[in-house]
């Protein structure tokens, strides 16, 4: 059947626009104003961008199903104890699917392109903050629950994550005039979140010594999470291995690809590690920690969504031209007559 289909033609890095270039990707790059079919119909051939969308389009309903199975396998709607965790799992299948899509459909035009990445943006700042929910609530070392970083953890991940995708989105406009600080914005926006959620975790597994540091088989899980973390970090900022050996990367192996498949491996671990800390702390967490309500576990997630939303919009009305003032439309409109009856 697929013999039938004519696959869109991919092109070199000095046939594209500059915007559309990537760091030492040399080939396999798709038209720069795709049809939304050329869009879907690239994801069956090999271009540079297919491993980008495989690699979290298929992983998206591997969350999925991790999220059903919690939903209809666990009494869910009684239990507000996992409350955390359903936030938690929802925000692990947004944000591979927002990645996948933005892959898929970058190619449009320079303004989807744009905006595709913002969405991609929101999707990690949400998915930031579904990691932070669940760390107030399983995840916070004994000797700390119920102190002063306890009380303003949550508060302070969602005000950051207003300011790490307005960073974000804002670091896609000096990208020409000023590459090195585009990329100093981008990533300081996925960083800074990943710092500040787990610092409690930091302290648990690296620092803390003695009576409250909460030491059990979750721990391990927690440290490859961090461990895949900071390579994920170091992947997104060196471009390597493509910048050694541009050209040799450009379908399979390049760093945007590992970057990918790392996050998701470490996504998988500390999906482990919540899901452990959860069940062997449950008793002494109902006991000492402040009660798991609705609006505590949804209310920071709806808020965090709608205010990404709102920062996707202001920072994407610039790309779409306004309506031509009235007096134009209608000298326009004149011509159009004039033009179409000769």
């Amino acid at each position: 059947m697929f013999s039938l289909i004519k696959l869109p033609r991919v092109f070199s890095v000095h046939q594209v626009p500059r915007a559309f270039q990537e760091d030492s990707i040399i080939s396999g790059y798709r038209h720069p104003r795709s049809s939304a079919t050329d869009c879907v119909l690239s994801l069956f051939q090999l271009t540079n961008e297919t491993l980008n969308v495989w690699t979290h389009f298929l992983p998206t309903w591997y969350f999925l199903w991790k999220l059903l199975t919690v939903v209809f396998m666990q009494d869910v709607w009684s239990d507000a104890y996992s409350w955390p965790l359903l936030v938690y799992l929802l925000s692990c299948c947004v944000y591979p699917l927002a990645s996948s899509c933005a892959h898929t459909f970058s190619s449009m035009s320079m303004r989807a392109r744009h905006v595709c990445f913002f969405f991609d943006y929101g999707a990690l700042s949400l998915y930031s903050l579904g990691s932070a929910i669940t760390y107030s609530a399983y995840v916070m070392p004994d000797a700390w629950v119920n102190g002063p970083f306890h009380t303003y953890y949550i508060p302070v991940a969602v005000f950051n994550t207003a300011l790490c995708t307005t960073m974000a989105c804002y670091s896609r406009f000096p990208e020409f005039q000023r590459p090195k600080l585009s990329k100093v914005l981008r990533v300081s926006a996925f960083t800074y979140p990943y710092l500040f959620d787990n610092i409690p975790l930091f302290y648990r597994i690296f620092l803390c010594v003695g009576e409250g540091c909460t030491v059990n088989e979750a721990n391990s899980f927690h440290v490859y999470h961090t461990l895949l973390a900071f390579l994920t970090g170091f992947l997104f900022a060196t471009h390597l291995p493509e910048r050694l050996a541009p050209g040799r990367f450009d379908y399979i192996g390049h760093s945007h690809q590992l970057f990918h498949v790392c996050g998701i491996i470490g996504t998988h671990f500390q999906m482990q590690a919540i899901e452990v800390d959860m069940k062997r702390r449950r008793p002494w967490l109902l006991a000492h920690a402040p009660a798991i309500t609705l609006g505590g576990a949804v209310g920071p997630a709806a808020l965090s969504s709608l205010l990404s939303l709102g920062i996707i919009y202001v920072f994407s009305r610039p790309l779409f031209p306004g309506p031509a003032p009235r007096t134009e439309l209608r000298k326009g409109s004149g011509r159009a007559r004039r033009s179409c009856c000769h």
